[in-house]
């Protein structure tokens, strides 16, 4: 009787991971289908489209399937100075985006705790942005900034750093609010300097937040393509690969080129976020 019983229990036991783990898959699955359906297969199309070559009919958007893998060289040399340009701009908007938004989140995150109804206005101040287009936000500046500074490199930064803010700031909130405040006054019990409380305390516990925030900034910015345009804040010389990529899509028809950009684009963020994850401690990120 007792070994029979304990087969039983045996069984039990080893069914139940079994059964947790097709509840799981199950919980899962409209989540691995949207992936599939909305990632992996225009992923798989796009890697298609990069390796076409042009129809022997010579038709503008006429491209048959092949595997011209000189499309990717080709994209290299032609377009190297505009995948420079964007990485450039969003890197230079990202630090001044940061030095903007750290001291703003720390005020509302630390300062103003104990004043909700001021921490709510700040930031309903910070988020209604949210609530004015994109395309309008940026085309009002165009009519704030000077003639001489529309067209410049200042102009399509400046555009990025204002519209891209509430990216960082919001996430930097989040760490800083989340920050027991004790832990700073045992900074100053034990006789640290602000400098040193912040340096030591502050900083380290809200860098899931600054990691998270200039993510949130620079992925974007990367591939922004609405400051730089001459219709907004851009000029001839500050067209970032956002601006290649539309143009090659949607006037030249040139798909394989417009295709191997996005690829490209996507590459080096994904190198570059991997780097900067790692040496900033925040691997769980990844």
């Amino acid at each position: 009787m007792a070994i029979t019983a304990f087969s039983a229990a045996a069984k039990v036991v080893e069914q139940a991971p079994r059964k947790r783990g097709w509840v799981a898959l199950l919980l899962l699955a409209p989540g691995i289908a949207y992936m599939l359906l909305f990632f992996v297969a225009p992923f798989i199309q796009l890697v298609i489209t990069s390796l076409q070559a042009p129809a022997d009919t010579g038709g503008i958007g006429q491209y048959v399937a092949a595997m011209q893998f000189s499309n990717y060289w080709a994209a290299i040399q032609e377009y190297w100075p505009h995948l420079l340009r964007s990485f450039v701009y969003a890197l230079t908007a990202t630090v001044i985006g940061l030095v903007i938004s750290y001291p703003l989140a720390y005020l509302i995150g630390v300062k103003v705790r104990s004043k909700p109804m001021l921490q709510g206005i700040l930031l309903i101040l910070v988020v209604a942005p949210f609530f004015i287009s994109f395309l309008l936000r940026t085309l009002a500046w165009k009519s704030i900034l000077p003639n001489e500074l529309i067209g410049t490199h200042f102009s399509v930064i400046f555009g990025l750093v204002y519209n891209f803010i509430p990216f960082m700031v919001l996430p930097m909130f989040s760490s800083l609010q989340a920050l027991d405040l004790r832990l700073l006054e045992a900074g100053s019990d034990l006789y640290a300097s602000p400098v040193t409380t912040f340096r030591r305390v502050t900083l380290p516990l809200s860098m899931p937040g600054v990691v998270s925030g200039t993510l949130l900034s620079f992925i974007p910015m990367s591939g922004d393509y609405v400051n730089a345009s001459r219709e907004f804040l851009g000029g001839t010389s500050t067209t970032m690969i956002g601006n290649v990529i539309e143009s090659n899509f949607l006037q030249t028809q040139n798909y394989p080129m417009a295709a191997v950009l996005s690829i490209l684009l996507m590459v080096i963020i994904l190198v570059i976020v991997a780097s900067y994850v790692r040496k900033s401690g925040a691997e769980d990120l990844l």
